[in-house]
């Protein structure tokens, strides 16, 4: 999705079988509001809210990882959220939802690899 100013949904998109799936957003504009990136996870028709992103957040060994259920961008900036690796769907369908001003891109980066060279 690119440089979207209103809420805006992407096509099912198959990752099966994937080893990484990554969301990243850049709010590439930003007056007022925020983006809020989301998704959906399922297999055939039935699709479901995903919550276990893992997030782009620092934290101590102590903490272990964030898990968040969406992606929030209130200013000109850029990030990104991590499925959790032990998670496998047959579909994800990822929503931007605009509010006020602003304009944000979204990638959908999914990795078939079991190494990264």
């Amino acid at each position: 999705m690119s440089a979207v100013t209103s809420t805006t949904s992407s096509g099912s998109v198959n990752i099966l079988g994937a080893k990484r799936v990554v969301l990243l957003a850049d709010r590439s504009t930003h007056a007022s509001g925020s983006a809020t990136i989301t998704a959906k996870v399922g297999v055939g028709a039935t699709l479901v809210d995903y919550k276990k992103w893992i997030s782009n957040a620092t934290n101590s060994n102590a903490q272990g990882l964030t898990r968040v259920a969406n992606l929030v961008l209130s200013s000109k900036t850029g990030d990104f959220i991590t499925m959790s690796p032990e998670d496998s769907f047959e579909f994800i369908k990822v929503t931007c939802t605009e509010s006020e001003s602003g304009a944000t891109s979204v990638w959908l980066i999914v990795d078939y690899e079991d190494d990264i060279k």
